[in-house]
């Protein structure tokens, strides 16, 4: 064999070899492309799994655990003296502007008003909005409804939660959509719809709140105003009368809202579990 075969059975050989690795690299690269999509949508959906599951052994903890403990808990908070007060004026503040002193006249109807110096360095009036000037530093909160706002927010935040779990864990539960025995999803529609409305009726608890703030602020501008005029500085009185009422109504209305959702949950759970019969058997009783 001469050299000129030589390197050319060398260089077929060469080809076959880089044919043979580039078909092997592309059924490699081929394969895992294939199987990529399909093992991180197997891994995916086991999350979704893992994350239902989860959250209907802890929405079912909640029901039967959770709830009778916060019942307990809120009603313990009620009958504490800052919920209790027999008194409403014991929730009442000074709102620190005071009345300032009246201006006494000298002169009498008859004699001519003097007449204002000239100012040689006058200078002319800043335009823009005036302000009210507190001698006494600024008009504070009132301490006692803060105090009891504090208390009461995180209470209507964890009913918000705790709705919310409550409504995924019986969407989770209802089936898929069928013919015959619908009794049990009729039962889970119901205390869904249920559930959506505590969940509504927490969210508007804190609009109540924020609205308090702003209308106690728009009466304290009238009375930084208007400081001789008593009536403002008696709506104040009794805007804050009025929102100790609706805090403790407020905590009534949770407290009653867990014991309604555990009560209903409870006598239905297992129509909520198990909506439809599981064989025919069941079905004919």
């Amino acid at each position: 064999m001469n050299s000129t075969h030589l390197y050319e059975s060398k260089r077929d050989f060469l080809f076959e070899v880089a044919r043979f690795n580039k078909g092997t690299v592309w059924f490699i690269f081929s394969t895992v492309l294939f199987f990529t999509p399909c093992m991180m949508a197997s891994t995916t959906a086991e999350k979704v799994q893992e994350y239902k599951d989860s959250l209907k052994t802890k929405a079912e903890q909640l029901i039967i655990k959770g709830f009778p403990e916060k019942i307990v808990k809120l009603n313990e908070i009620l009958e504490t003296p800052g919920f209790s007060r027999g008194d409403l004026s014991d929730v009442h503040q000074d709102l620190n502007v005071p009345i300032p002193d009246p201006i006494v006249l000298n002169h009498s109807e008859d004699e001519p008003r003097p007449k204002k110096k000239k100012l040689d360095n006058c200078v002319e009036e800043a335009s823009g909005t005036k302000v009210m000037i507190l001698p006494n530093g600024p008009v504070p909160c009132n301490k006692p409804l803060s105090e009891l706002i504090h208390i009461v927010k995180p209470y209507i935040r964890q009913l918000l939660e705790d709705s919310n779990l409550l409504k995924m864990w019986i969407s989770f539960m209802i089936p898929k959509i069928e013919d015959g025995n619908n009794f049990g999803v009729s039962i889970q529609e119901d205390t869904l719809a249920e559930i959506q409305s505590v969940e509504s009726e927490a969210a508007s608890f804190f609009d109540q709140i924020s609205r308090y703030f702003i209308s106690r602020g728009k009466i304290l501008s009238k009375v930084a105003k208007y400081p001789h005029i008593i009536d403002y500085r008696r709506a104040v009185q009794e805007l804050d009368e009025k929102e100790y009422v609706s805090l403790c109504l407020v905590m009534c209305e949770v407290r009653n809202r867990y014991c309604s959702l555990h009560d209903i949950v409870i006598k239905n759970l297992e129509k909520i579990k198990r909506p439809r019969p599981s064989n025919a058997t069941e079905s004919l009783y």
